[in-house]
């Protein structure tokens, strides 16, 4: 009994997750909610304690797809520069038809909430470092493999990963034909802090 109820809460937080990363937190109604994961408002907060709560669960989730991502694209290469080539490339293009948004949902939700929702605001925060510092581990394999220069800082590279990622999305969005997806994500690491 208690495997089915962590499956179905397992199943309602990967549907809110969806739904958030398409409407965000403020777009996102009670009846919304009621709809996609097909639960009564007393059912949500029994299991949830609030809207807010059932949305700090969807932040997890997304975050925990993105480590698991970025952890199976490490074990499919002995590059991780190329792991994290191949990374962006399943982040930023190859869930373009599945994802709800074309936005990391982390971001949106940085771009979407503000003071008044602060607790929100901070683990949206929180959650991006955590993969800020998986970019950080990787680049420091790569700097014991000899992909990368030993003198050159990780922490500051991966933050410069962020950032192109997240311009990387907003340019696809805004262009969306005719572009060579693939060479601007190897641009990312022939210029700027990686070149040589």
């Amino acid at each position: 009994m208690a495997k089915s109820t962590k499956y179905d809460r397992e199943q309602v937080i990967q549907k809110a997750t969806a739904l958030y990363w398409q409407k965000g937190f403020h777009g996102t109604s009670m009846r919304n909610l009621q709809d996609v994961i097909d639960m009564r408002p007393g059912s949500i907060y029994a299991c949830f304690g609030s809207k807010e709560g059932l949305f700090k669960e969807s932040l997890h989730h997304y975050t925990t797809n993105t480590l698991q991502l970025l952890a199976q694209c490490r074990v499919q290469t002995d590059s991780p520069l190329l792991a994290l080539k191949n990374f962006i490339y399943a982040a930023v293009v190859d869930s373009q038809d599945s994802a709800p948004s074309n936005m990391c949902l982390l971001v949106k939700t940085i771009s979407e909430l503000t003071e008044e929702n602060e607790e929100l605001l901070e683990q949206a925060k929180t959650l991006l470092s955590q993969i800020e510092n998986a970019f950080t581990k990787l680049l420091q394999e790569a700097q014991t493999k000899g992909e990368i220069a030993k003198q050159q800082p990780c922490q500051p590279l991966s933050r410069y990963l962020q950032i192109q990622i997240m311009g990387l999305r907003t340019y696809l969005r805004a262009n969306p034909d005719n572009v060579d997806t693939q060479e601007l994500i190897d641009s990312i690491f022939t210029y700027g802090p990686f070149k040589a």
